[in-house]
């Protein structure tokens, strides 16, 4: 049988950032596994040549939606990847909450603005129906915190220029409201390979009071090893059964903050390229790298 070979897709803006690459490179050399960190766009790379391609930080998609979008429907052709084109197409658009919301799962409470509606009033009912002295504005499509900025009642004026900033550009709006128990006890990601908890993180509140959104790849974030509740372990496998493909998936993060009675709601669900924080977890590069070599050798 032919060695494995696995690219690492990434982008050159991101490579120096991602510290997860350098743990995962050595994870997998470690086992006898040649990989390489590869850009995702760049147009000299034949992909069939590799029997694994895993996105790891690809951070740059939510600028270039759809042609990475049509990258990755390409590159499956070609051979395996990971996480398949669908989940990327549904996961990269914050639409999918509503969808797991239909299914039962404990979300943080999210109205979606399409382009074309009137920033003035929408904001004006999304205000009237929480009772949240501050709020959340973010694209629908976006990673890292780009984009996205924490706003109050007092200062609705800079919210609605946020919103209308998003939705002249097209971009659809996610309103949320602002839970204050983030900025105590942080957010909780839960990493799962091939649908088994590996282990947590903590975050610290990433959007502070009139900070604008970041220009960067990302925004900075403040990462200490958690101990997961049973609740928070219990919500984010019941998110990760909701997702609408075929289970499980080689990786998956799931972000939880607490509400206002001290319950757990999913944030996020992040499938595509997210951060699974190795330095934070001993031995979880190698049960990613594991878990990776275990999917070379199932049938596709």
């Amino acid at each position: 049988m032919t060695r494995p070979c696995i690219a690492l897709a990434s982008v050159a803006a991101a490579r120096a950032l991602d510290d997860d690459l350098a743990p995962l490179l050595e994870a997998l050399h470690a086992l006898d596994a040649p990989a390489e960190v590869v850009d995702w766009d760049d147009s000299r790379v034949d992909w069939s040549r590799y029997q694994l391609v895993v996105l790891r930080s690809t951070w740059d998609y939510a600028e270039r939606l759809p042609e990475f979008l049509a990258w990755a429907t390409r590159v499956a052709t070609q051979t395996r990847l990971l996480n398949p084109p669908d989940v990327l197409r549904w996961n990269t658009d914050k639409h999918y909450l509503a969808d797991l919301e239909r299914d039962g799962v404990a979300i943080v409470p999210s109205t979606f603005v399409e382009p074309g509606a009137d920033a003035h009033a929408v904001l004006d009912v999304f205000l009237a129906a929480t009772a949240a002295a501050e709020f959340v504005v973010k694209p629908s499509v976006g990673a890292g915190s780009r984009d996205a900025q924490r706003h109050g009642r007092d200062a609705v004026d800079a919210a609605r220029a946020h919103v209308a900033r998003l939705l002249d550009a097209g971009r659809s709006v996610l309103l949320q409201p602002y839970l204050d128990r983030v900025d105590a006890h942080g957010e909780t990601a839960l990493i799962h390979f091939d649908g088994v908890f590996s282990h947590a993180i903590r975050k610290g509140p990433l959007l502070r009071r009139g900070d604008g959104p970041t220009d960067a790849l990302f925004a900075a974030e403040d990462i200490a090893p958690r101990i997961a509740s049973e609740a928070e372990r219990a919500l984010a496998l019941r998110a990760l059964a909701a997702i609408p493909f075929a289970r499980p998936l080689a990786y998956a993060r799931v972000d939880l903050i607490h509400g206002d009675d001290g319950a757990p709601r999913l944030l996020e669900l992040e499938l595509a390229e997210p951060s699974l924080f190795f330095a934070h977890a001993d031995g979880s590069a190698r049960r990613f790298a594991q878990t990776l070599l275990a999917r070379i050798a199932a049938p596709a």
